[in-house]
């Protein structure tokens, strides 16, 4: 098929969205911590959040310095607070390993807490200007559809690096924008409920859209409603400390009024089981 990357690396340099981790000279651990936030939430959600994070601790050694409790507290409303508790963790070993710098190589990105494929190639790349594919949701869809001719990406395999890899130019610059621009186009344009092919830079090369918009079956994973789930049960319960004096309370009173004691018990032990919050037998708080 004709190359994706002229049209896509055109319309990205003109039309891409002015966000904080793309202005030059944003830094490997702003990026860092932007990646952290972003997964699975949206990008307004995360700015103001990320700007006041990073106005704390400007440093992978500031926050490594600082308490976990501090950490889970700052993250505030993010979701998925396993996510702070595991950038605090690799904020230390970034300390420890790497003398307070964000490593460059990629190897040494993935042996960090929390950092998967997306994310450490992702930082050499969008930090550092190295050249590897970067592969998330938004570029998983766009090649199903455009390269593909499928509706919908299927589940996340190691070939879908493969598949961004031979879609990059060799330009190592052109290659980096080459990733941000399919990202940019899952996210805002080839979204997941609506393909918006008037104002698709690539529609004329899409395989999805020449077959005519098949329907070859979706198997994301669904999630479960947040709504009396246990998820909003230990949001309940971290909201509370994060609130509490010295993020600590009597563990009786933390949310003693949920409606189902039941949850509320098991929201509490998976808490303690990920660490993100502690016991002395009468109190919780968040992790010192």
């Amino acid at each position: 098929m004709p190359a994706l990357a002229p049209a896509l690396i055109a319309w990205y340099r003109e039309t891409a969205r002015d966000l904080p981790w793309r202005a030059p000279g944003f830094g490997a651990w702003g990026v860092l911590v932007s990646e952290f936030m972003l997964q699975q939430t949206p990008v307004q959600r995360v700015i103001p959040l990320l700007e006041a994070w990073l106005a704390r601790w400007r440093t992978p050694t500031a926050l490594a310095d600082d308490s976990p409790a501090a950490a889970v507290a700052q993250w505030a409303n993010l979701g998925y607070p396993r996510r702070a508790l595991w950038l605090h963790r690799a904020a230390v070993e970034i300390r420890d390993r790497h003398d307070g710098v964000v490593p460059r190589d990629v190897d040494a990105l993935l042996a960090l807490t929390g950092i998967g494929d997306y994310t450490a190639r992702a930082v050499a790349v969008f930090a550092y200007g190295d050249r590897h594919p970067v592969v998330d949701t938004n570029t998983r869809r766009v090649i199903a559809r455009a390269v593909e001719g499928r509706s919908q990406p299927g589940p996340p395999a190691r070939g879908d690096l493969a598949a961004m890899e031979r879609l990059l130019p060799a330009d190592v610059t052109d290659a980096a924008v080459m990733n941000a621009a399919m990202m940019e186009l899952g996210a805002i344009v080839c979204t997941a409920r609506a393909a918006r092919c008037d104002i698709c830079p690539i529609a004329s090369l899409c395989v999805w859209r020449a077959a005519g918009y098949p329907d070859t079956g979706d198997q994301r994973r669904k999630q479960a409603s947040y709504e009396g789930s246990d998820r909003q049960a230990r949001g309940a319960v971290l909201r509370t400390l994060r609130a509490a004096d010295a993020h600590e309370a009597p563990e009786a009173a933390v949310i003693a009024d949920w409606p189902d004691p039941v949850q509320r018990g098991r929201a509490i032990d998976s808490l303690l089981i990920d660490g993100l919050i502690e016991s002395d037998g009468a109190h919780l708080r968040l992790p010192r």
